[in-house]
């Protein structure tokens, strides 16, 4: 074998040969001719189907349980005015995650990178902070009395100045969590919740994103059916599932009658698969593809009784999620150029003093603070009620633009030095361009 070549196994050279075929078969007309696409793309996916496992192989068993009427936490208070003095509470807990982020995240940040996946140690850890626990309504063991986007903003920001493929590792489960405090039904919660405010929470993923160019979440190709005993069928591809590979739960968005909806699937379930799908970015995460083919599902199962408005606040909130990332990310940036460039000497000065540079760091400062004030502003919104649609797209908008920008300007800086891993400004450039394009995932 040749120096640092990997052995494949047999399914990791199905997985290459089906897409080397499916590449080959998108860019066919004769397929088209001969009216056999149809039949052509089953016998693709019967190929590439043997990269795949199934979900789920061993996990706990949710025991349907009855409850007698939804838990919601009770919306923060709003002054009416936009304030952005933290309370105590976010105080306290954005202090508790920073300590986490800096000692915990920050030093393997490169090591995970690398591995494609988080340490089980440190996904331990982050489960000891209750990080799944503050999207649960009080009564049923949330860590927090109120609703409080803005909190979870706070922290998802904290945690992404430690590392963001990390960050969404830690923070996927709470996605999950959250979902079901804010629109599960009583016996959706009285099953599923219990499991997430113990000492062994599961994995679990809100899975969104479908491997197309320029994904709309509201078009999905993944679709849902009703059954004739008022269950649902679903059957698709969604991409970019982070820890999927080891998720006992999942929240599905599928199209269901014309309309987006969300649905409770648990990886257990017949029909469900993961591969591997290592990303650009966010690497730590351990991103997967996941797989429903003619998933039976009970009528249970539906989140949110189909109500369009819960799936666009669902995208939104995430949308507002990942600002707060980019938020965390630009600023370990900010903080690491700007101590390089007055560090860095050249011609018998810092490089600081060249004026190019000093307004390259400048800019970067002008852009986050943009993207973390619009944030912020969506966030609050949302705990006081209102509608932040806006404020969410165009924190999102930012995040796509000035965020990718941030990142780029990093490694910009660094010169070669940042071209290379010996510093982290090109994981971070990766990891900001994912938090400009993905959807789902994260919620707060």
């Amino acid at each position: 074998m040749a120096p640092n070549t990997i052995e494949k196994s047999p399914a990791d050279k199905g997985m290459a040969f089906g897409l080397r075929a499916l590449n080959r078969f998108a860019s066919s007309s004769t397929i088209d001719k001969l009216k056999l696409r149809k039949p052509a793309e089953k016998a693709l996916y019967s190929t590439t189907k043997g990269g795949f496992k199934a979900a789920g192989a061993v996990g706990r068993q949710f025991t349907k349980q009855k409850g007698d009427k939804p838990a919601r936490q009770p919306s923060a208070k709003s002054y009416g005015l936009f304030d952005l003095t933290p309370t105590d509470e976010q105080a306290m807990l954005t202090e508790a995650f920073g300590d986490f982020a800096q000692s915990e995240l920050k030093p393997i940040a490169g090591q995970a990178d690398h591995d494609c996946a988080a340490p089980a140690e440190l996904l331990a850890q982050s489960i000891e902070l209750g990080v799944t626990m503050i999207g649960v309504p009080e009564e049923l063991g949330g860590a927090v009395e109120e609703r409080s986007a803005v909190t979870s903003t706070l922290i998802s920001e904290t945690l992404a100045k430690g590392d963001m493929g990390l960050a969404v590792a830690v923070l996927a489960p709470a996605a999950v969590s959250t979902a079901l405090g804010l629109w599960g039904d009583a016996d959706q919660q009285a099953t599923y919740l219990p499991e997430f405010v113990g000492e062994n929470v599961p994995a679990a993923a809100l899975a969104v994103m479908e491997p197309r160019p320029l994904f709309d979440p509201f078009k999905l190709d993944t679709k849902a059916t009703r059954n004739a005993d008022g269950g649902f069928t679903l059957t698709g591809v969604k991409s970019l599932v982070p820890r999927a590979a080891d998720a006992e739960l999942f929240v599905i968005a599928a199209e269901l009658e014309g309309k987006p909806a969300l649905f409770i699937v648990e990886a257990k379930t017949d029909g469900v698969a993961v591969a591997p799908e290592p990303a650009m970015g966010i690497r730590a995460s351990a991103t997967a593809t996941l797989a429903l083919e003619d998933v039976k599902l009970p009528v249970e199962s539906l989140l949110g009784d189909a109500d369009p408005e819960v799936y666009a606040d669902c995208i939104r909130l995430g949308r507002i999620a990942w600002s707060a990332l980019a938020a965390g990310t630009g600023q370990a940036v900010l903080d690491y150029v700007t101590q390089y460039v007055n560090d860095r000497v050249a011609f018998g000065e810092p490089i600081s003093h060249r004026q190019a540079v000093a307004f390259t760091v400048s800019n970067i400062a002008i852009e986050l603070d943009a993207i973390r004030l619009t944030t912020y502003k969506a966030a609050s919104r949302a705990d006081a009620g209102k509608s932040f649609a806006r404020e969410s797209a165009l924190a999102r908008q930012l995040t796509a633009t000035k965020g990718m920008q941030i990142g780029s300007d990093g490694v910009q800086l660094l010169g070669g030095h940042g071209y290379i891993k010996e510093h982290p400004v090109e994981r971070w450039y990766r990891d900001l361009r994912a938090a400009g394009m993905i959807e789902g995932v994260l919620l707060v």
